[in-house]
């Protein structure tokens, strides 16, 4: 199916067959930068809940792609302060651009603007429900610690720990990685397990998800640990957050005796769970896991402006036509 013009509002939108098209095509952006490919185009950004590495990750991409980007980070700022509603602001800016991000702190507001736009919207997170670009980029890091994610010659055991519950960066994960052979553990307090319907989800598939609290044991349980910020908002007892807090901190010393490969990732930004000393192990990726946002971003907006085949080729520039025309 050609990616040509959808939208990305949630990962299970992509088929196995698509994230390896993005995979790919990463890769290969990531090792030949077009700076030619999207002149031209333009990306609105549209983020109307705090954001860092997402907003700035696909600002670059575009950029580095020939691409030009306008947009806001503090809706405070703009017509929704006045009351404008969010399907008015997405056919203004609709018509002002060529593809649409956004963020918005409301579940279901990216299938909302999807629902409005002419133009591909990507979904750069909606409350507590999908991040499939986040998603996408640890899918990368992953297939790039691992091969064997891709060509499934052994199972990939993944441990995803801390607020399960809410994190939705864990739950567009998980789904994807039922499309691969991996073992799931789940690793949280008691309140901020994760949903059921994720759960079912890969066990209709075939993949085993194991349960364990004990944070100290799933680090040497593991291949990848995928951590989560506790949300103290979540909690209604201060005194019980702090408790859990505390056991949910991973420092150097947790890593003793850890499988040499393991590596630890996380969608960031963290708070405390992840001590500073932990930084400076073999086993910390978080850092190189938010980099690699570029280059899948890169992929995703060359892929639905068109610029590829449905197979995840790069259609020639008009600077390279014009170079092989004057060969």
């Amino acid at each position: 199916m050609s990616f040509s013009g959808r939208h990305i509002v949630s990962i299970k939108d992509l088929s196995r067959e698509d994230l390896i098209v993005i995979l790919r095509l990463a890769q290969q952006l990531e090792a030949e930068p077009q700076p030619d490919l999207l002149a031209g185009t333009v990306m609105g950004t549209l983020f109307f809940e705090p954001s860092t590495r997402t907003r700035l990750s696909f600002e670059s991409a575009m950029q580095k792609l020939g691409g030009s980007v306008i947009g806001f980070s503090d809706s405070s700022n703009t017509s929704a302060k006045k009351g404008e509603t969010l399907a008015d602001t997405i056919r203004m800016v609709n018509a002002y651009t060529d593809v649409i991000v956004m963020r918005h702190p409301q579940e279901g507001a990216a299938r909302l603007a999807s629902e409005v736009a002419t133009c591909p919207v990507i979904n750069g997170g909606d409350g507590a429900n999908q991040h499939p670009t986040q998603t996408c980029l640890d899918l990368y890091t992953i297939s790039k610690l691992f091969p064997q994610l891709l060509d499934g010659s052994a199972p990939l055991r993944v441990c995803f720990a801390g607020d399960l519950r809410y994190g939705r960066t864990v739950h567009s994960l998980l789904n994807a990685l039922t499309h691969f052979h991996t073992e799931l553990l789940c690793c949280a307090p008691r309140g901020l397990e994760m949903p059921s319907r994720y759960i079912e989800l890969a066990e209709s598939r075939g993949i085993r998800v194991e349960h364990n609290a004990d944070l100290q044991e799933c680090v040497h349980d593991c291949d990848i640990l995928y951590m989560t910020r506790l949300q103290e908002e979540r909690f209604p007892d201060p005194v019980e957050f702090h408790h859990i807090k505390a056991s949910y901190r991973l420092d150097a010393q947790a890593l003793e005796g850890a499988r040499d490969h393991l590596r630890i990732l996380h969608p960031l930004p963290r708070v405390n769970e992840i001590a500073t000393d932990v930084d400076m192990t073999k086993h910390a990726h978080y850092f190189e896991q938010a980099a690699n946002g570029i280059p899948v971003r890169q992929a995703l907006l060359s892929l639905i402006l068109g610029k590829c085949t449905p197979e995840g080729t790069l259609l020639k520039t008009t600077a390279e036509k014009g170079k092989g025309a004057s060969a």
